[in-house]
C-alpha cells in the first residue's frame, strides 16, 4: 500500500489542483461538459476502436503464427516483429506523412503518371482519428504480440488434442481451449496499448486530433487552465479505470492456469500456406519498422548526412535513463504482483489499481503534477537540505524526477506483463511447494521463476523500450541542457525539420535493438 502511494503520489498532487480550496469548485464543469468535453470522448472513442482493432488483429494473429508454426523465416521475423516497439508512433506519423502529402514523392509520382491534380483523385485522410490511429496501431501491436506469443507458447498441447478427440474442428478446439488460456496475456497487452493511445500526444497534435491528451495540453499550456486541465486529465483516468473493471469482471469467474508439462510441438507448413504465413508476419514490421527507418534515413541522407557534435551526449543520457527507469519498475512490478497473487484484499486490490492508473495520465500532465509534489516536499525538507549543503533529489529538473515519473507512468507496463505470467500458473503449484516447506519467497525462486522467464524478459523490454521512446514528462522534468533521443527528435519534427530528426530517430531504434534480440533469442530458446 505504501509502495502503491509513492507510485500515485503524484495523482494525488493533480487531485489537489482539480479541487484545491482556492480553484472554481464547479465554475468550470459546465463549461467543459457543454463544449469540449463530448467532442473529446467521441474523437477519443474513435481513435481507441481503431487502434485496439489494429493491435488485436496484427498482434494475435502474428502471435499464433510464431508460437504454433513453422514457415520460411519464421526465425528472423519473430524478432522483427518487436522492432515497431523501437519506433515512436510521432515518428512514424511524420516520416509517412512527409512520404503521403500532397507534395510528397508517391502523390507527386501519381500526378505525373495520372496528369490528374489535387483534388482530382482520392486519397485517404492522414489528418484524421483513422490516420492517428493507424500510425498508433502499427507501432502498438508489439505489446500484444510479445504477450499472446508467449501464452500461446506455454499453451497445453493435451488439452488441444482432447478437444479434437471430442470432436471439435481445429478451429472450434482453439476458440474454446487455446483461446481462453492465452487471453489474459492478450487483455493485458490490449490494455497497455489503450492506455498508451489515451496518453498519447505527439501524434494527435501532429494531426490536430481533438483527443482527450491534446485538449488537456491545450487547456494547461495555451489557455493556462490548470484546474481544466487537471479535471480532464482526471475524468481521462476514470475512462480507462472504467475499461479495466468492465475487462476484469468480464473474466472475473474464469480461471486460465496453463499444466503444460511438455511445450506443444510447431506444425510444419507447406506451399501457399508457409508463404501465405511468411507475407502476413512480414507485413507488420515493415509497415511499422522497415519502411518508415527508409524513409528517415533518406530524409537524413538528403541533407547531406550531418552528424550533431551533441550526438554522443544525447545517447548516453537516453540509455541511462532507460536503464534507470527499467532497474526501478520492474524489482516493484513483481513485489506488487506477487503481494496480490499471495493475499488478495479490497484495500491491496484499490492500491494495485491507483498505481496501474499511472500509465494513463498523460506524460505533460503527469510531470507537472510530480513538479506541484516536489514543490510541496522540497519546502517541507528546506530546513533539512539547507543544512546539509544538498540539493533535493525530488526536486523538478533532475535524473532522480525523470526516472520517478518513469516508474509512475510505466509501473503499469511491468505489472500487466508480469501479472499475466503470474496467472498461468497454477496455485496448485503453489499449494504443493508450501506443504514440502518453501516459504513465500521460495516458491518465487523456485517455482515461479523457471516458469515465469519469459514473461519477465517481456516485461524488461516493454519498460526499457517505454522509458527509451518517452517524450513530455521528460521534456518537463529533465534537467537543464540533458536531452535524451526523444526530446530532440521531437523538437526537430515539431519545427519540420525532418532531416535532422532522421538521426535521432533511427538511434532510437538502434538503442532498442539490442534488448528486442535479446528478448527474442531467450524466448526462442525456452520455446525449443
Amino acid at each position: 500500500m505504501l509502495l502503491a502511494f509513492a507510485v500515485a503520489a503524484p495523482i494525488v498532487a493533480l487531485l489537489w489542483v482539480a479541487f484545491a480550496p482556492d480553484a472554481d469548485p464547479i465554475g468550470s464543469l459546465p463549461h467543459l461538459f457543454g463544449t469540449v468535453l463530448p467532442r473529446y470522448t467521441m474523437v477519443t472513442a474513435h481513435l481507441a476502436l481503431v487502434v485496439v482493432g489494429i493491435v488485436l488483429l496484427l498482434g494475435v494473429s502474428t502471435g499464433w503464427l510464431i508460437a504454433a508454426y513453422d514457415f520460411p523465416g519464421r526465425t528472423q521475423l519473430a524478432w522483427l516483429l518487436v522492432l515497431p516497439l523501437a519506433t515512436p508512433a510521432f515518428v512514424m506519423a511524420y516520416a509517412y506523412t512527409d512520404f503521403l502529402s500532397a507534395w510528397g514523392p508517391l502523390q507527386t509520382g501519381l500526378r505525373r503518371l495520372t496528369g490528374l491534380q489535387v483534388g482530382e483523385y482520392w486519397f485517404p485522410d492522414l489528418y484524421s482519428p483513422n490516420g492517428a490511429g493507424l500510425f498508433l496501431g502499427l507501432a502498438l501491436y508489439p505489446y500484444v504480440y510479445l504477450l499472446s506469443r508467449a501464452a500461446f507458447a506455454d499453451r497445453s498441447p493435451s488439452l488441444g488434442e482432447a478437444a479434437r478427440s471430442l470432436g471439435h474442428s481445429r478451429a472450434a478446439a482453439w476458440w474454446r481451449v487455446t483461446w481462453p488460456v492465452a487471453r489474459p496475456a492478450v487483455a493485458a497487452g490490449t490494455a497497455l496499448a489503450l492506455m498508451e493511445t489515451l496518453a498519447d500526444f505527439g501524434t494527435v497534435a501532429y494531426f490536430a486530433v481533438d483527443s482527450f491528451t491534446a485538449g488537456i495540453y491545450r487547456a494547461w499550456q495555451s489557455m493556462g487552465d490548470r484546474t481544466g486541465a487537471a479535471r480532464l486529465a482526471l475524468m481521462l483516468l476514470a475512462f480507462v479505470g472504467a475499461l479495466m473493471w468492465i475487462e476484469r469482471r468480464s473474466r472475473s469467474r474464469m480461471r486460465f492456469h496453463v499444466r503444460a508439462a511438455r511445450p506443444a510441438p510447431r506444425i510444419r507448413l507447406h506451399g501457399w500456406r508457409a508463404w501465405r504465413s511468411t507475407l502476413w508476419c512480414a507485413l507488420p514490421p515493415l509497415l511499422g519498422f522497415l519502411l518508415p527507418a527508409i524513409l528517415l534515413v533518406y530524409n537524413w541522407a538528403g541533407d547531406g548526412a550531418q552528424f550533431d557534435p551533441r550526438l554522443g551526449g544525447w545517447i548516453v543520457n537516453t540509455a541511462i535513463l532507460a536503464s534507470a527507469g527499467g532497474a526501478t519498475v520492474l524489482p516493484l512490478a513483481l513485489f506488487a504482483a506477487y503481494a496480490m497473487r499471495l493475499r488478495e484484499s479490497p484495500a491491496l486490490r484499490a492500491s494495485v489499481v491507483l498505481a496501474n492508473s499511472g500509465y494513463a495520465v498523460p506524460g505533460v500532465v503527469l510531470g507537472v503534477g510530480l513538479l506541484i509534489l516536489s514543490g510541496t516536499v522540497d519546502r517541507l525538507l528546506a530546513p533539512l537540505t539547507g543544512a546539509l549543503g544538498v540539493a533535493p533529489m525530488l526536486a523538478g529538473g533532475s535524473a532522480f524526477a525523470v526516472v520517478y515519473a518513469y516508474s509512475v507512468r510505466f509501473f503499469s507496463v511491468g505489472f500487466q506483463s508480469i501479472n499475466a505470467a503470474l496467472l498461468r500458473i497454477s496455485p496448485a503449484m503453489d499449494q504443493t511447494a508450501r506443504s514440502l516447506g518453501r516459504t513465500p519467497f521460495g516458491v518465487l525462486r523456485e517455482v515461479h521463476w523457471p516458469l515465469m522467464r519469459r514473461g519477465l524478459a517481456a516485461a524488461a523490454l516493454l519498460v526499457f523500450i517505454d522509458c527509451l521512446k518517452e517524450l513530455p514528462a521528460t521534456l518537463v522534468l529533465r534537467p537543464f541542457d540533458f536531452d535524451t533521443l526523444a526530446v530532440v527528435a521531437f523538437q526537430f519534427a515539431s519545427d519540420e525539420r525532418l532531416s535532422a530528426a532522421a538521426l535521432p530517430s533511427l538511434l532510437i531504434v538502434a538503442v532498442g535493438f539490442v534488448p528486442v534480440v535479446l528478448l527474442s533469442r531467450v524466448a526462442s530458446t525456452e520455446q525449443r
